[in-house]
């Protein structure tokens, strides 16, 4: 039973940096195909990025230069790096685990953690 934890965000000015992490358990379930997404208020779930099992990953385009994702295998954590963040960037933010295709859509994600709010 995979479980997902998030942490890192938090209040910032616009122009400044976040990073955030997802925790992993069990550390095996780090073979997953995993995402980050996001939510404001009265919004759809938005794809932010994901990566697969071999590391290649992909980002949407509204973030695309200012965020990366990456994952670290050996201490069960997959990363949002957030920088030159917006108001628009403003929302809670989901890490995701799946077993499908790897692709930014929510529907293909199986597991999900609580979110962690990011306020610029």
């Amino acid at each position: 039973h995979v479980q997902l934890v998030e942490s890192g965000g938090g209040s910032v000015q616009a122009g400044g940096s976040l990073r955030l992490s997802c925790a992993v358990t069990p550390r095996a379930s780090t073979r997953y195909c995993m995402g980050w997404f996001r939510q404001a208020p009265g919004k759809e779930r938005e794809g932010v990025a994901t990566i697969d099992r071999s590391g290649t990953t992909s980002v949407a385009d509204s973030v695309k230069g200012r965020f990366s994702i990456s994952r670290d295998n050996a201490r069960a954590l997959v990363r949002l790096q957030m920088t030159s963040l917006k108001p628009e960037d403003t929302a809670l933010y989901y890490c995701a685990a799946g077993e499908g295709e790897c692709v930014p859509n929510p529907e293909v994600f199986s597991t999900w953690g609580k979110g962690t709010q990011v306020t610029v």
